[in-house]
């Protein structure tokens, strides 16, 4: 009878395999045998990698940079004459390592990712190798707290358009928009006030308020590739010619990785809340970028610092020993999805 590997495990010591930069990485290569195996050596394999890929050409790598890359040997010896006998039954071999400070946080996109594995190989003696693997993933958190200050404060955009010529029916539209703050975590509602006056004597079709994500991908130090997305929008309706509308409405903020991702060279990631106003006939609409910064953890309120209540319920909250993140930095299948509209 051959022999039968009936197991050949990667197990994290940490079962929600989420890791911090710094913190240790450890765990042990299970293996389940039914008969004796001579085995020439186990080996571990711990990588951290980011790529970005052309779009068009699946096969063909733009940029690569690597964050981790430590192996170990955790069964046979290079100066050992012959192969280590490993007899039926289950073996464990436990593995330990540090992770290094500023790796940034995982995240899979449609032209790059950034991940963190750990790969296993057992060869035998004969020539077969048996292999496996085991993702694991890495949060780099972004604190509010420490931040600049200036992004807990509200702040406005304003702007005067004229629309056609003002002698045949032109005119100005005034809009002043505003956030209660530059900085925010998922879970938290971003509070658009806003208010337009329509001098003109064309009438203005809707205004539209949205979150939008922005993904550049960059390789050898250019942009190659880029993702915007829709993440929330709001819509208000018609302002008649000398009329005024206010908004005063909140866009929510959905799981989402952090703005930027600190450590990768090759994926930048911005939000802003853009405010457009659309005029009726041929007119071009009128666009104002508010850019925010989204973080892992909220700020947090003098006096209010133990009080779990502050914290977003979407938000998990910290005990006194260990800190939690908000959300997993990973592929977000539901943003291919349309955005709904209020």
């Amino acid at each position: 009878m051959p022999r039968k590997l009936l197991k050949f495990l990667i197990i994290f010591d940490n079962t929600s395999l989420l890791y911090f930069p710094g913190q240790f990485l450890s765990g042990r290569v299970l293996i389940e045998l039914q008969d004796e195996t001579p085995a020439l050596g186990l080996h571990f394999h711990v990588v951290g990698e980011g790529v970005v890929r052309n779009g068009r050409r699946q096969e063909r790598t733009y940029d690569k940079e690597n964050y981790i890359d430590f192996r170990m040997r955790l069964l046979g010896d290079v100066d050992q004459g012959g192969p280590a006998i490993l007899s039926p039954g289950i073996h464990s071999f436990p593995f330990k390592l540090g992770l290094p400070l500023g790796l940034p946080s995982t995240f899979l996109g449609r032209y790059g990712w950034i991940q963190f594995y750990c790969k296993a190989a057992l060869r035998e003696n004969n020539g077969i190798i048996h292999k496996n693997h085991q993702v694991f993933i890495v949060m780099n958190p972004i604190d509010l707290n420490l931040e600049k200050p200036i992004l807990a404060q509200p702040f406005t955009c304003e702007v005067e358009h004229k629309l056609g010529v003002v002698c045949v029916g032109g005119g100005q539209i005034k809009c002043r928009v505003s956030l209660d703050r530059g900085g925010y975590v998922p879970g938290e509602n971003i509070l658009v006030t806003a208010f337009i006056s329509n001098y003109s004597n064309v009438s203005i079709k809707r205004t539209k308020a949205s979150l939008t994500e922005t993904i550049e991908y960059l390789a050898r130090g250019k942009v190659v590739q880029t993702e915007k997305r829709e993440l929330a929008v709001l819509v208000r309706g018609k302002v008649r010619p000398g009329g005024k509308d206010e908004w005063h409405n909140e866009l929510y903020v959905p799981p989402l990785p952090p703005t930027n991702l600190h450590g990768c060279h090759l994926i930048k990631i911005s939000y802003d809340v853009f405010f457009v106003i659309e005029p009726k006939s041929m007119e071009k609409e009128i666009k104002l970028q508010l850019p925010i910064v989204l973080a892992t953890y909220p700020f947090r309120h003098s006096g209010d610092a133990a009080n779990a209540n502050t914290w977003p319920e979407s938000v998990l909250k910290p005990d006194t020993h260990t800190h939690y993140p908000s959300t997993l930095p990973i592929f977000r299948p539901w943003l291919h999805e349309k955005p709904s509209e209020a």
